[in-house]
C-alpha cells in the first residue's frame, strides 16, 4: 500500500470539518450552564450553601459594571437542575437509533442535520425561556436528541474513510473539537453575558452552527467512492486498506454483537471514564467555591484549563498511537490497552490526590488539570476501539456504549450532591474516592477483555459458517 500524503487530502479535510462540527456541538452544549447564571434572579439562586471554613477566602475581584439588560427568571435550584439535566434525557434516546440509521442512510446527512437541529433549537432558546420553563426544558431535550446521533454518525463515516493505520490520528483530530469547544465557549459565553446580554450566547453559537451546516453539506460525502474531488490514488489507498474489514451483509448481527466480550470491555471503560468526567464538569466549580473558597466562575480561564490540557493530549496521543502501530509494529490491542490504562489510572491517582492537599489551591488546580489532561489518552484507547473490532457496525457499537456512558451524566452529579450536604473535606474525599475506584475498575476490565482484531461476527463470512 502506498500511503497518500495527508496535506489537502479528502480524508483530512473530513477530519477538519468534523473538528469544527464537534467544536460547535460542545459549545452549544455547555453555553447554557454559563448563561443560566445570568438568566436567574440573584435572590432565587441557590440558598447560600454552608461554606466549610477550612480555607481562607481567595476572591479579590474588581467589579466591572456589567450589562444587566437580559430578562431574569425566578427559577429555584431544583428547576435549574432540571433545566441543566434535560439535555441528557434527549441525548440518551437517540444513541443506538443514531448508529443504526447511520449504517442505513449514511453518516453525512445524520451528522449534518444533528448539528443543524441543535443549532436551530439553540436559536429558539431565548424565546422558549420567555414562554416558560417547560418550553425551555423541552427545547434542551430536543437539542439532546439532535446531538445524540452525532458521535455514532461520525464513527459510521470513519468506518468507510479511515485507513486502519491512520485511525487514531483521524479520529483524534475530529473528536478533539469537542474539548476545544468546551475550552473556548466557557470563557467566551461568560464574556458575551458580561458585555452584551445572555441571549447573544444562544444567537451567536446557533448562527455559527447553521453556517457550518452549509459547508458540511457542500464539501463532504459518505464514502470515498461518492466523493466529488478525491484523487484516484487516495480513493484506491483507502478502499484497498479496508477491503477485508467491512461486512457486506445487510442485517445487523445483534445477538453475537451483544454477546461479544470485547464490546462489553468498551462499555465498562466508557461508563467509568464518563463518571469522572461528568462529576468534574458539573461539580468542580462547587468544590473550588465551597472548599477552596475560590470562585472558579470569576476566572473562566481556570475552569477551561483542564479541558485545554485534554485537547492537547488527544491530538498528541493520536499521533503517538498510530506511530507505535505503524513504525514500532506494536499490536493494535496493545496500544489500545496501554493508552486506556494511562488515561484512566492517571486521572484516578491525581483526583484522589486533589482531595488531600488541603487549602493549597494552586496544587488543586494543577492536580485537577493533570487528571483531566491524562484522560485524553483514552481517545486513542477504548474510545475508537469500536472501529478495531467491527468497522461495519462502529456507529451502532458507539450508540450502545454511549447509551451506558450517558448514565453517569444523569446519576453521578446527583449522587455527589447527596454525599456533600455539609461540604466537609471528608465528604469530598468520598466523592473523589468513588470516581477513582470506578475509573480503576474500568481500566482493569478493559485491559483484561479488550480486543484489537475485527471480530468474526462483524465480517460477512461468519454467517456462512454457521449455516
Amino acid at each position: 500500500l502506498v500511503s497518500v500524503p495527508a496535506c489537502c487530502s479528502a480524508r483530512y479535510n473530513l477530519a477538519l470539518l468534523a473538528f469544527f462540527g464537534f467544536f460547535l456541538l460542545y459549545a452549544l452544549r455547555v453555553n447554557l450552564s454559563v448563561a443560566l447564571v445570568d438568566m436567574v434572579e440573584p435572590n432565587t439562586s441557590l440558598a447560600k450553601n454552608t461554606t466549610s471554613n477550612v480555607c481562607p477566602e481567595h476572591s479579590s475581584t474588581i467589579n466591572v459594571p456589567r450589562n444587566s439588560t437580559g430578562e431574569k427568571y425566578s427559577w429555584d435550584a431544583d428547576t435549574q437542575g432540571w433545566i441543566l439535566g434535560s439535555f441528557f434525557y434527549g441525548y440518551i434516546v437517540t444513541q443506538i437509533p443514531g448508529g443504526y440509521l447511520a449504517s442505513k442512510i449514511g453518516g453525512k446527512l445524520l451528522l449534518g442535520f444533528g448539528v443543524f437541529g441543535t443549532s436551530v433549537f439553540t436559536l429558539l432558546t431565548p424565546l422558549a425561556a420567555n414562554l416558560g420553563v417547560g418550553y425551555l426544558i423541552a427545547v434542551r431535550a430536543l437539542e439532546g436528541l439532535g446531538e445524540g446521533v452525532t458521535f455514532p454518525a461520525m464513527h459510521s463515516m470513519w468506518s468507510s474513510w479511515a485507513p486502519p493505520l491512520e485511525r487514531s490520528k483521524l479520529l483524534s483530530i475530529s473528536y478533539a473539537g469537542a474539548q476545544l469547544g468546551t475550552v473556548v465557549s466557557l470563557p467566551l459565553s461568560g464574556l458575551i453575558c458580561y458585555y452584551m446580554n445572555w441571549v447573544y450566547v444562544f444567537y451567536i453559537f446557533g448562527a455559527l452552527g447553521v453556517l457550518w451546516w452549509f459547508f458540511w453539506m457542500w464539501l463532504v460525502s459518505d464514502t470515498p467512492e461518492t466523493h466529488r474531488s478525491i484523487s484516484h490514488a487516495e480513493r484506491e489507498y483507502i478502499l484497498s486498506s479496508l477491503k477485508d474489514q467491512l461486512s457486506t451483509q445487510k442485517s445487523v448481527p445483534w445477538r453475537p454483537m451483544l454477546e461479544s466480550l470485547p464490546l462489553w470491555a468498551i462499555v465498562v471503560a466508557h461508563f467509568s471514564y464518563n463518571w469522572t468526567f461528568y462529576t468534574l464538569l458539573t461539580l468542580l466549580p462547587t468544590y473550588m467555591k465551597e472548599i477552596l473558597r475560590f470562585d472558579a466562575q470569576e476566572n473562566g480561564f481556570l475552569s477551561a484549563l483542564p479541558y485545554f490540557g485534554c485537547w492537547l493530549c488527544i491530538i498528541v496521543s493520536g499521533q503517538i498511537a498510530d506511530y507505535l502501530r505503524e513504525k514500532q509494529n506494536l499490536s493494535t490491542v496493545c496500544v489500545r490497552k496501554c493508552f486506556t490504562l494511562i488515561g484512566m489510572i492517571g486521572p484516578a491517582v491525581f483526583l484522589v490526590a486533589a482531595g488531600f492537599i488541603g487549602c493549597n489551591y494552586a496544587l488543586a488546580v494543577a492536580f485537577v488539570t493533570i487528571s483531566t489532561t491524562l484522560g485524553g489518552f483514552c481517545t486513542s484507547g477504548y474510545s475508537i476501539n469500536h472501529l478495531d473490532i467491527a468497522p461495519s457496525y462502529a456507529g451502532i457499537l458507539l450508540g450502545i456504549t454511549n447509551s451506558f456512558a450517558t448514565i453517569p451524566g444523569m446519576v453521578g452529579p446527583v449522587i455527589a450532591k447527596n454525599l456533600t450536604h455539609n461540604n466537609t473535606v471528608g465528604e469530598w474525599q468520598t466523592v473523589f474516592y468513588i470516581a477513582a475506584s470506578i475509573n480503576l475498575f474500568g481500566a482493569i476490565f478493559f485491559a483484561l477483555f479488550a480486543s484489537g482484531e475485527v471480530q468474526d461476527w462483524a465480517v460477512s463470512a461468519y454467517h456462512l459458517h454457521r449455516k
